[in-house]
């Protein structure tokens, strides 16, 4: 007997199979428990895998899925395993030959025994001795989303038909069910950018035009007379309150709260970027209440540095006195003969900062860099 066995697949479930009405409950009950707490983040998936292990009789489960954003392959969920071990590792499908295997035959492919040379060399002592161990591909519609990673121990039977094609469901399902996250997602990010246009064209159409209107007026020759005067302070003061009104509405952006520390989140993105050259000596602690504001800011200032700079090196420090918090990242790798700009996800972390009445400047700075720096009132 050789070190890994594979369990061949019966090939297509028969039509008499049909998914258990108890699986189908338990993924409408994970759904609706994400609706109703949107903070708690990729949760979602940790309870995801748990419903898998209870429903094919699983020890440990493991989500990997693919996010467009990063172009990274992350674990984002887990039942029976510290998710914690698989951060910032990057996984493909070049280094996971099941997972390669079960995406290209679009089936649940199991094998048994010691199987370490069939995963990323980091995994090895997480995996342990001989197992038997199933890989579900997430795969639906002509997409792939990512592979369920489960195990049983080595003296359990191996999956029957039903439990198989139990299995194989459940990756379908699972692959709807982040497909149509990431569609909500999509829409209230749309439904964000609707409300910051209409409040744009609103400051534009009210505020604008009146201070042009002054600017005309003061721009002119000789003394003012005193009706004009008192008509241009009259058109600011107007301006002023409409200005006022606007920026205390609420903006509809918020950020969601974070799973990781800023700390955390910090030590994953460099490990993403690891092609550059980070210096976070500077960095302390970040208040907890601004936790969701500042990883915004940072994420999206790292963002603005892979899509438009040929950066070499980023500076991030923070700041925290009795009044005032301040994040600040700075790149280099921004050419003279090229003007830079911030991309969409700067300007909308700009308006967010607004909402707790701080503010996020950017643009060049000495030389070819440029830098990103959040401002927030702390304290009472």
């Amino acid at each position: 007997m050789s070190d890994v066995d594979v369990v061949e697949s019966p090939g297509s479930a028969p039509a008499t199979s049909a998914v258990p009405i108890e699986a189908l409950e338990l993924f409408v009950e994970v759904l609706s428990r994400s609706e109703q707490d949107p903070a708690a983040g990729d949760g979602f998936y940790d309870r995801l895998c748990g419903a898998i292990c209870r429903l094919v009789r699983l020890r440990r489960a493991l989500i990997f899925r693919y996010e467009p954003e990063s172009r990274q392959v992350r674990a984002v969920g887990s039942h029976g395993v510290d998710l914690r071990i698989f951060e910032g590792v990057r996984v493909s499908l070049d280094t996971a030959q099941i997972a390669a295997r079960a995406m290209k035959r679009d089936e649940v492919v199991e094998i048994a025994g010691d199987i370490r040379s069939q995963l990323p060399a980091e995994y090895a002592e997480v995996v342990g001795g001989p197992l038997r161990f199933m890989c579900a591909p997430m795969y639906a519609a002509g997409r792939a989303v990512g592979v369920i990673l489960a195990e049983r121990s080595i003296e359990s039977p191996p999956l029957d038909e039903t439990e198989r094609h139990l299995l194989w469901t459940l990756g379908k399902a699972a692959a709807l069910a982040s497909v149509a996250r990431s569609v909500a997602t999509q829409a209230e990010t749309s439904r964000q950018l609707r409300q910051r246009i209409d409040l744009a064209r609103e400051v534009h159409e009210g505020v604008i035009q009146r201070l042009f209107g002054v600017s005309m007026v003061l721009d002119g020759e000789g003394d003012l007379p005193a009706d004009i005067r008192a008509r241009c302070a009259s058109e600011t003061q107007s301006a002023l309150t409409e200005l006022r009104e606007a920026m205390q509405r609420p903006l509809g952006r918020s950020s969601r709260a974070p799973r990781l520390a800023f700390a955390d989140e910090l030590a994953r993105r460099i490990n993403i970027l690891s092609e550059l050259e980070f210096d976070t000596s500077g960095v302390g602690t970040v208040p907890e209440r601004l936790e969701p504001l500042a990883q915004s800011v940072l994420i999206e200032a790292l963002r603005n540095v892979s899509k438009h700079a040929e950066a070499s090196h980023v500076a991030i420090r923070t700041e925290l006195s009795d009044d005032t918090f301040v994040l600040e990242v700075i790149n280099d790798g921004v050419p003279n003969s090229r003007r830079p700009h911030p991309g969409m996800g700067l300007r909308l972390a700009a308006f967010e900062a607004l909402q707790t009445g701080g503010i996020v400047e950017f643009g060049p700075r000495d030389g070819a860099t440029w830098q990103v720096r959040l401002v927030v009132p702390y304290g009472d």
